[in-house]
C-alpha cells in the first residue's frame, strides 16, 4: 500500500491499518472475550468474532478454561511478548521462542494449527509446562530499526514427527492468567524432492514484517510505514525505517496484519480436503520452494513485498506448467532485499527504501537509478506477471460485479454478466492497465470490473484477472482484499464465491 499516514496517538500504529480493514482482522476462533485491541482507549477494536458466528463453535479439545480472562499484552509494558527464532520449520524439527515477560512471572505455552476441525477453526496441539519468565533487555535499535536477536531463548517447542505441515499459532499465557500474546509459525513439508500436495500455499511473511510496529510504544518502534516522533506522534514513509528485522514480535496482539486472510482461506481449504503443502515467503526468497512438485502456488493474503529471487521463482513455476494463484490484490508492488541478521542468521533483515534516498551502498537501495523501490520503477509492473496490477484504495466496500459468466470458473455459481457480489471490494483493488505490457497467454479473460471509490472520492474500478501461460500453468488474481474472507470468514462468507475458488482449484489440480 501507497500512503503517508499520521495520527495523534501511540495507539494508532496498527489502529491506522486495522480500521481501513473491513474484515477486523484474523480473528483466532478460540479466543473470545471482550477486549478492546488497546487497553483504554475509547473506540473499541473488535478482534475476535462472536461465539455464536457460524460455524465458528468453541473449540472441544481445549485445555481447562482458565480463571478470568488473559487480556492481550501491550507494547509499552509489553506484559508478555515473544516471537519465534526461525520462521518455518520441519516435523521433527524445533522452534525457539524467546519471551519476554514484564514483570517476571511464569508462563505456559498453548500450540494450536489453524485448519477447519469441525468448525472449531484450530487444534491443540500441546502445551508447555510453565516456564520461568524473564524481563529481557530493551530492544536494540539502530537508526529506525528494531531487533530482538539478543533475546535469551526461553522454551523450544521439538515439532513431533508426525504433526501435519500447517499454519501454527503459539498462545503465551502468565501464570497469574492475567495476558496473553501470540507467535506464528510455520511447519512446512518435510520432502524437498518427488511429488508433493498438489496445492503449495505461500504464507506472506515478508509482507507482515513490513507493518509491523513493534514495539508500538510510542518512542522506538518503526515499521515501513511508520515510526514515532519525540512527541509521540507518527510519521509516515518518507521518515520511517528502511530496514526491519523479523527478529520481534508483532505488535499489538502479536498477530501479523492480515493473517486472517491466510486463516480465512486455511480453514476453508482444509474443510473441502484439499490437498496442502506449506511454506512462507522467505522459504520462496532461499530457494527453498520446488514449484514442480505441485500444481499450483496459492497466495492467500495481501503479499506486497517481493525480492527478485521470490518473483524469479514464481516466474520458474509459471513457465514450468505450475499455476499461481493470488487471492487477494496489491501483490508484487514493492521490490525488496533479505539479509543476514547482525547475528549472522540468514533472511532476518528485510530492505526497502520506498522513496526515500539512502546512502549509495545501503541493503536498502535498491537498483542504481530507480526513482523508488517499485517493481514498475524496476521496469517489472506486477501486470506482467499478474495480469493485473495495483490501482488503489477502496473507501468504502462496494458491490463485485462480475462478468464473462460463461466462463468455467462461474459454473454453478448462478452468476449471470452484471451481477453483483455485495462487499466483495474492499481494502485494495488491482485492475488491468491498457498501457502495461500484458504476458503472454494462449488464453485471457477479465472475470469482473466493479466500480468504487478511491480515499479522495475519485472513481477507479476493480477487476479479476485469469490468463492461461503457454507452459499450461493458469494465473489468477483476484484483486480484492476480501476474496479470502468470502471463503470462511462470519459474515463474509458468499457461496457463489467458494463455488467459483472450488471451480478454481480443481481446474488447476487438474489441468495445471
Amino acid at each position: 500500500m501507497d500512503r503517508e499516514s499520521s495520527g495523534r496517538r501511540w495507539e494508532s500504529g496498527t489502529l491506522a491499518h486495522g480500521v481501513s480493514d473491513p474484515f477486523g482482522q484474523g480473528p483466532l476462533p478460540w479466543l473470545r472475550s471482550p477486549d478492546h485491541y488497546f487497553e483504554g482507549t475509547e473506540d473499541p477494536i473488535p478482534w475476535y468474532v462472536s461465539a455464536d458466528a457460524p460455524g465458528q463453535l468453541p473449540l472441544p479439545a481445549a485445555p481447562p478454561p482458565l480463571v478470568g480472562t488473559p487480556r492481550n499484552s501491550d507494547d509499552v509494558v509489553q506484559q508478555i511478548k515473544g516471537f519465534a527464532a526461525a520462521g518455518a520449520v520441519h516435523p521433527g524439527g524445533a522452534v525457539d521462542l524467546r519471551v519476554t515477560v514484564n514483570p517476571p512471572r511464569d508462563f505456559r505455552v498453548d500450540v494450536y494449527r489453524i485448519g477447519h476441525y469441525a468448525g472449531a477453526g484450530a487444534r491443540h496441539m500441546t502445551a508447555s509446562p510453565l516456564i520461568p519468565g524473564l524481563r529481557q533487555p530493551a530492544p536494540l535499535v539502530a537508526g529506525r530499526t528494531v531487533s530482538c536477536h539478543h533475546w535469551w531463548h526461553s522454551w523450544r517447542l521439538q515439532v513431533p514427527a508426525h504433526w501435519a505441515p500447517g499454519a501454527y499459532v503459539a498462545v503465551l499465557t502468565t501464570a497469574d492468567q492475567r495476558n496473553r500474546s501470540h507467535v506464528p509459525f510455520t511447519v512446512r513439508d518435510p520432502r524437498t524432492d518427488g511429488p508433493g500436495p498438489e496445492l503449495l500455499l505461500v504464507l506472506p511473511d515478508v509482507t507482515w514484517q513490513a507493518y509491523n510496529l513493534f514495539p508500538e510504544d510510542g518512542h522506538s518502534g518503526a515499521s515501513l510505514y511508520h515510526c514515532w516522533d519525540e512527541h509521540g506522534g507518527l510519521l509516515g514513509e518518507s521518515a520511517t525505517a528502511v530496514t526491519v528485522s523479523f527478529d520481534r514480535p508483532h505488535a499489538g496482539a502479536g498477530l501479523p496484519l492480515h493473517v486472517g486472510h491466510a486463516y480465512d482461506f486455511i480453514r476453508w481449504a482444509e474443510r473441502y480436503g484439499y490437498p496442502l503443502a506449506y511454506a512462507t515467503a522467505t522459504d520462496l526468497h532461499a530457494g527453498l520452494v520446488e514449484p514442480s512438485r505441485h500444481r499450483a502456488l496459492v497466495f492467500p493474503g495481501h503479499d506486497e513485498y517481493w525480492s527478485e529471487p521470490m518473483r524469479r521463482s514464481a516466474e520458474r513455476a509459471r513457465d514450468g506448467g505450475t499455476s499461481l494463484l493470488f487471492l487477494s490484490a496489491n501483490a508484487l508492488y514493492w521490490r525488496v532485499e533479505l539479509g543476514p541478521s547482525a547475528a549472522g542468521e540468514p533472511n532476518r533483515l528485510l530492505h526497502c527504501r520506498k522513496r526515500q534516498r539512502v546512502l549509495p551502498g545501503s541493503p536498502a537501495a535498491g537498483l542504481p537509478g530507480a526513482a523508488s523501490a517499485l517493481w514498475r520503477d524496476a521496469g517489472e509492473p506486477e501486470q506482467h506477471l499478474l495480469g493485473i496490477q495495483y490501482a488503489g484504495r477502496v473507501a468504502q466496500p462496494v458491490p463485485l460485479v462480475v462478468g464473462n459468466t460463461w466462463h468455467w470458473l462461474w459454473a454453478g455459481t448462478g452468476l449471470a454478466d452484471g451481477d453483483r457480489v455485495p462487499g466483495l471490494v474492499a481494502g485494495e483493488a488491482d485492475r488491468y492497465f491498457p498501457k502495461v505490457a500484458l504476458p503472454t497467454s494462449t488464453e485471457r479473460v477479465l472475470l469482473a470490473h466493479s466500480p468504487y471509490q478511491d480515499d479522495l472520492g475519485r472513481p477507479r474500478y476493480q477487476e479479476t484477472s485469469l490468463y492461461r501461460a503457454p507452459s499450461g500453468a493458469y494465473v489468477f488474481a483476484a484483486g480484492t482484499f476480501a476474496w479470502s474472507p468470502a471463503l470462511d470468514r462470519p459474515g463474509h462468507t458468499d457461496e457463489r464465491i467458494q463455488r467459483a475458488t472450488a471451480n478454481l482449484l480443481d481446474r488447476v489440480c487438474k489441468d495445471g
